[in-house]
């Protein structure tokens, strides 16, 4: 049988890079970037490259497994759905819906909206509130400060931009396709100031790097709006006609004067305030945050509310090279969150966590989760689904949180390979590549401003290994769910999703652009906040009894 070449979409990273993957006889034997896709040009990173290595490792999980006194039995998908769907249901009945936590990684939120949607679609039908990420240790802090700003998520056009700051983060090591993109844009002629405390690649490749004293971010942003504002280097009209709180944002800024910010940072009052007038003046400015660096400290909320000022009173918002907001594709919703009638564990502690307003995030807080397990406060939670994510790893206090898991009554890990978690586990199920499911490739806004998506094929299996998508939708029909899931299989799924967008699943096949960002929107439409504009200073915050300021 001869072979045949299928473009897809790599599910290692948020990029969401195009490939070219050669299989034969339903193997993949090669793969290569795909050119003409808007974020890698042909190109792969060193693990996209690797895909089929990492499918094809020996140490995958091949089968559902059940651990019984220390030692773990091969099971069939049949009895591994039927024994879930039965403690699910038992569960259910005798401690209440939202005694059961799904816990979530990056292999699950990057393979697309079917799986994702029909995760979240399961846990509302079957009613508990307890769905968590790794995004509340590290995304989320960003994303709140920014819906609570701006009223969404605008992301730092990097291609346009005549000054960029990388701020905390290092796209040489960690997102190569960005760092293209600014190589790019330096090139012709964007000057990059990285600022952060160690001297990165990215830091070495920039027109200037500064320094930071770890932990005081957030000081050297306020330094940054009190210099703009006392030298007036700020856009009165943007900030008079589309801001809320300046005046009280000018009182707070003004004790940040650059020495007190240079006794903080360690950076020079002189280049403190040379970074302030340099951004504020050569616009169109963006600056792109890093997500782990500055989100994972006790200030990272705060830390991004002071550049998302930044970036609102320079008035680098809706403009080519600023902070923008590509259109999102607008798939059929698939929550119901109405069924939903427990707070989630951290809801109560924090409340932005879960809603801004009244748009869901969705998310408990899951930091809480440690102590939750271990005291029963404020309520039980007796079992949890982990699926693409290793807790005892990549979550804080791993050694308490060991403790707590062994406190479940029932654990079930969906894992590529046996991890720390896993090894916990009463039900280990194996599971699928990026490679090994259909799902709808969307470029991440936090990595990119381009209105493109395009299919992610099932080219290939591995032994017994499910999508998460299957899992769930099978998972739903063995608890007697089928009508919130009347779908037959995960295509069906997809053609459900893009019925709002007029495009069937085999014209995104190969990919395709769906939209053009609109600037200066909020024109026309104004920001989606209470007030309608920016609001740097935040009722929001103040009424939950935050401060409303940086």
């Amino acid at each position: 049988m001869s072979g045949e070449w299928i473009k897809t979409a790599c599910g290692f990273c948020v990029a969401g890079c195009g490939m070219n993957v050669y299989v034969k006889d339903g193997k993949p034997i090669h793969l290569e970037g795909m050119k003409g896709h808007p974020v890698n040009h042909g190109r792969l990173c060193p693990k996209g490259a690797n895909a089929i290595e990492y499918s094809r490792h020996r140490n995958r999980i091949k089968f559902p497994m059940k651990q019984v006194d220390g030692k773990w039995h091969r099971i069939t998908w049949d009895e591994a759905l039927a024994t879930i769907a039965s403690k699910l249901l038992e569960l259910k009945r005798v401690n209440g819906p939202e005694s059961l936590a799904v816990c979530v990684g990056m292999a699950v939120l990057l393979s697309g909206p079917a799986g994702k949607g029909l995760l979240r679609r399961f846990c509302d039908v079957y009613g508990t509130p307890n769905y968590y990420s790794v995004d509340s240790m590290c995304f989320n802090p960003h994303l709140m400060a920014y819906v609570s700003t701006f009223g969404g998520f605008p992301v730092p056009d990097i291609d346009n931009a005549k000054h960029i700051i990388l701020w905390g983060t290092n796209p040489m090591a960690s997102q190569p396709m960005k760092a293209r993109r600014i190589a790019a844009a330096q090139k012709n002629g964007a000057k990059v100031v990285v600022i952060d405390p160690k001297e990165t690649g990215s830091a070495k490749k920039a027109d200037r790097y500064i320094a930071i004293r770890p932990g005081t971010d957030c000081e050297l942003a306020l330094g940054l709006l009190h210099v703009i504002i006392r030298e007036n280097l700020y856009n009165a009209d943007f900030v008079t006609k589309w801001t809320i709180g300046f005046d009280e944002l000018a009182k707070h800024v003004a004790q940040f004067d650059p020495k007190r910010v240079s006794e903080a940072t360690g950076i020079e009052e002189d280049v403190i305030e040379s970074i302030a007038r340099t951004y504020a003046s050569n616009g169109p400015a963006c600056i792109v945050q890093g997500t782990m660096s500055l989100d994972q400290s006790a200030a990272g909320f705060q830390t991004a509310r002071a550049i998302a000022i930044l970036q609102a009173i320079t008035g680098n918002i809706d403009v080519p090279g600023g902070f923008v907001s590509p259109p999102l594709m607008r798939l059929n919703p698939m929550r119901l969150p109405q069924m939903v009638q427990a707070k989630a564990i951290g809801e109560y502690s924090y409340p932005l966590a879960y809603r801004i307003w009244d748009r869901p995030i969705g998310e408990g807080q899951g930091m809480v989760l440690h102590d939750t397990l271990l005291t029963d406060k404020p309520y039980p939670i007796k079992a949890m689904i982990v699926q693409g994510s290793n807790p005892l790893l990549s979550w804080p206090n791993s050694k308490k949180l060991e403790k707590g898991l062994k406190n479940l009554d029932f654990l079930v890990v969906s894992s590529v390979f046996m991890s720390e978690t896993a090894e916990l586990a009463d039900i280990v199920l194996p599971a699928a590549t990026f490679l090994e499911k259909d799902d709808i490739m969307e470029i991440y806004r936090s990595e990119s401003a381009i209105p493109y998506t395009m299919l992610r094929k099932k080219i290939t299996e591995f032994e017994e290994a499910k999508p998460d998508a299957d899992f769930w939708l099978q998972l739903a029909k063995r608890m007697g769910f089928e009508e919130y899931f009347p779908w037959r299989n995960v295509p069906e799924v997809i053609d459900h999703l893009l019925e709002p967008t007029g495009f069937s699943a085999s014209e995104i096949e190969d990919g395709k652009y769906y939209g053009k960002t609109q600037y200066r929107q909020y024109e026309r439409t104004g920001f989606r906040t209470p007030s309608g504009k920016i609001e740097l200073y935040s009722n929001t915050m103040e009424a939950l009894g935050y401060a409303p300021l940086p």
